[in-house]
This record gives structure tokens, sequence and C-alpha cells, in this order.
């Protein structure tokens, strides 16, 4: 439930200086609470872990910090259970806490917000959110890598055409495709964990921006919260976000990975591939064309891209030109945060389910991987192994066998080897045993190669490494 309330002490919480509550247009801009309202177990938690060690220094007595600890405690189950009313007037999510607090416990709650400030506070709260977000994604990608694995080990031999420049270039796997995109997801989850830990710096303490004279125990803070120690400078402390763009960054290059195996995803459904097929769980029809099955989730997770990448924009284009410590443009990087990190466990778990789901169509990929002259480069190796001829050469006798394969209508290994020998009159039969797709894609056995053992060998590597982290 949440409503907005207008009493003019209610908006005066922040001092005594104003004799008049903000114009609606200026309560309207300067409002925060409808977005980080979803901050509020971060900032129980940080008041929490503030009031403690204010106990624990002598700054606040024991029993006003059982007061505030009660007080948090309802406040919380009133939040869960959706009784909790939210003001706007009251600004943002930390002073809508503090004025319920004061209706619940009374002075004690004055006394919480010593040696601190709504700049630390806020930077705490949100280094909280964050931290949370690059583990849930880094776990989120870590199941699409599994996902990914198992599909791969159980298509190792599935052969399938490579492609540059979206044109047929030499047999793989479909299996081998996959793995390519569980390396890529590896080194996204990499970069959250990396994030994560060089975030892992406690701003509380630092108070609005020059410390405070109070006698406080900022490590104790931290490790209250999960930090590995305070932020060493309390300018930095509450003006840095560098945070936050650092794990927007790490979810915009996941982005454009899980946006680049959607349009496969969208090509490979297609009639005109017909690689994969994804059940009706995954798909939807047309309003006019009963004969369609479109890819749209799919579709919605290479959307989602665009959203990820604008909300690092979004956010570095807010902070390329404050000074320091804090300014209050700085409210705005939540919503650009939230969106960001919304989209992309939406984007993670729909293709989770994408990949779960589909079906290969191993006989139309193989036969696809056999257009367009895919083993020509076999045929080139053969020529450097069996006749010791120069690549450069072999390369030159190939394209002229392709171009007689090509005026005759036919794949290579079905041209008769007599013409073959019209060209290099040194080819044998033997030419044959390179020239079909399977061999192609089996000869591949150089490390990280398409080879099926490879595939299959890799695949399993990744199944017992991300079994014992999922």
């Amino acid at each position: 439930m949440m409503t907005d309330k207008t009493n003019s002490k209610e908006s005066q919480i922040w001092g005594g200086r104003f004799s008049q509550g903000p114009a609606a247009i200026m309560e309207e801009i300067n409002a925060s609470i409808d977005i980080d309202r979803r901050l509020w177990r971060e900032d129980i938690a940080g008041s929490r872990a503030h009031s403690d060690m204010l106990s624990a220094a002598g700054i606040i007595s024991s029993a006003d910090n059982q007061a505030i600890q009660n007080g948090l405690d309802e406040i919380a189950g009133e939040i869960e259970r959706d009784e909790f009313t939210f003001s706007k007037a009251l600004e943002d999510i930390h002073m809508n806490i503090e004025a319920r607090l004061k209706e619940i416990i009374g002075e004690p709650a004055g006394r919480l917000h010593t040696a601190r400030s709504r700049n630390d506070q806020v930077a705490t709260d949100f280094r909280i959110w964050v931290r949370e977000a690059c583990e849930q994604a880094e776990a989120s990608l870590k199941l699409l890598m599994a996902s990914l694995a198992k599909k791969a080990r159980d298509n190792a031999d599935a052969v399938m055409p490579g492609f540059t420049h979206l044109q047929t270039a030499q047999p793989v796997t479909f299996g081998h495709h996959l793995l390519a995109y569980v390396e890529m997801f590896s080194r996204d989850a990499a970069r959250f964990s990396d994030a994560r830990a060089r975030m892992n710096e406690c701003p509380l303490g630092a108070a609005a921006l020059a410390g405070t004279s109070f006698p406080i125990d900022r490590d104790a803070t931290a490790a209250a919260l999960g930090f590995e120690r305070p932020c060493a400078n309390s300018l930095d402390a509450v003006s840095a976000r560098d945070f936050a763009l650092e794990a927007l960054s790490a979810a915009t290059i996941a982005a454009t990975h899980l946006s680049r195996l959607a349009e496969e995803m969208v090509l490979w459904t297609s009639p005109h591939f017909d690689f994969v097929r994804l059940s009706d769980s995954f798909s939807t029809g047309s309003s006019i064309m009963p004969q369609k099955r479109n890819p749209d989730a799919a579709e919605l997770v290479r959307a989602k891209a665009g959203r990820i990448i604008a909300s690092l924009t979004n956010l570095a284009v807010v902070m390329k030109g404050l000074p320091l410590a804090y300014s209050k443009d700085m409210q705005e990087d939540k919503a650009a945060t939230f969106e960001g990190f919304d989209a992309l466990a939406l984007a993670l778990a729909a293709m989770a389910g994408m990949i779960g789901d589909l079906t290969p169509n191993r006989a139309a990929m193989k036969a696809a991987a056999g257009r367009s002259y895919a083993t020509a480069t076999d045929l080139a190796d053969w020529l450097v192994r069996a006749l010791n001829m120069p690549f450069r050469e072999a390369h030159h006798v190939t394209g002229a066998v392709v171009a007689v394969a090509e005026k005759s209508g036919l794949d290579l290994e079905a041209l008769d080897l007599k013409e073959m020998q019209k060209i290099e009159p040194r080819i044998t039969d033997d030419v044959f045993s390179v020239l079909s797709v399977d061999a192609s894609a089996a000869s591949r056995t150089s490390y990280g190669g398409a080879a099926p053992a490879n595939v299959k060998r890799q695949a399993n590597r990744w199944i017992a490494a991300l079994s014992k982290e999922t």
C-alpha cells in the first residue's frame, strides 16, 4: 500500500531552516521513494549495524539500541506484509523508515542518525544491493552455462555448418557451437565476481563527506554488513558510483552475448534454417497467420540488451560531470541500475529456459553443413599432407576443383575422381576420406577444435565444474 502525505511537519524532518514545505513540483522532482523503496531491506540492515556500533562505542545507550532494533523489526514486518505507508513527502526510503521508527519508539529514533548522513547511508544501501545483484547475475549465468554444456554434451557429434560472414565456412558441431557461448558466459560470470570483490568496501561512517568526530568503529559496521573493509576516503565513499558502473558494464557485455545467442535462436528456428525447434512454452502464434511459430522469447532477450546498454549509458552520463562529493544528480543512479539488472535477470532466465527447451534438427543441420562446399579446406589440407604441396598452391588447386563441382552441380564428395585428376593428376581416391562433413568435423582435433571427442570432453569438464558451484 502506498499513499502520499503532504503534512508540512513530515516534509521538515530534514531540518528546521525551512519554514514552508516544498512546492508540489519540487516535491515531485525531489522524491525518490517510488524507486528506492526497494532498498528497504538494505536500509534496515545498515541501520541495525550502525545502531549496534553506536551502542558498543558508548555513543548511544544499550536501551536506546534495543528500542531501535525492536522498532526496525516492526517496520520490516509491516513492509513485508504490505502494511507500511510510503510517503512521497518524506522523499526517500531512509526518511520513510526513520519517520516510522519515531512513530513507534519515540525519542530513541532520533539517536539513530548520530554520526551518519543520508549520503553514506544511501551509498551503503546501494552497494549492498549492487553486490547482491552481481551475485545473482553470476549464479544465473552459471545455471545458463550448465544448461548449454549439457545440451552440448548431448549434441557433441551433431554436425552443423560453421559460419563466417553468415556464409557457410566449415563443418562444426552443434555442441561445439553451444560451448562457444559457455566460454563467453564464463567470462561474464568472472566479471561480476571481480566487480563484487572490488566494490566490497563499506561507505558507512563517512557521514556527509568528511567523516565524523564521534568515536565510531567503521570496521565493526563493515564486518556486520559483509564488507571486507571500510572505504578509506570519506569523499570517495559518498561520491563513488563506479561500483554500479562496473556492474552495469559487466551486465552490458553479458547482454551482448545473450543478444547474439538470441539472434541465432531466431535464425535457427526459421524455416530457412530449421536447425532447432522451440516448444509452445517459448513460442507464440500469429493473430492472422495460423502456420506461424514465432520465437518471441528470443526476440525479447535480444531487445533487453538495449535496455541494459541504455542503463550503463544513463548512469555514465549522470556521473561524468559531477564534482566531489555528493550531488542530487546521483539520486538517478538507482533507477538506471535497477532497470538494467531487472532486464538482465529476465533475459538470463528466459535464455536458460529456451536452451533447456530446444530440440535440434540434426538432419537439417547436417544437410546445411554439406552445402556450399564446406569441406574445401579439408581438400586443401589433404593436398598439403598427401602431396607435400605448399598450402597456397593447394588453395589454388582446391578453388579450381570447387569451380568444376559447382559447374556440375555436385558436392565435392560426389565429384568424380577423374575430374579432380584433370586439375591435379596426383590426387588419389584417398581424398574422399576427408570430404564428408562428418570426417571434416572429426578431423578438427587440435585443442579447442570442433572434433566431437573434444566437444564431449570440454562439455563434461564444464558440467563437472559447474555442478560444484551451482
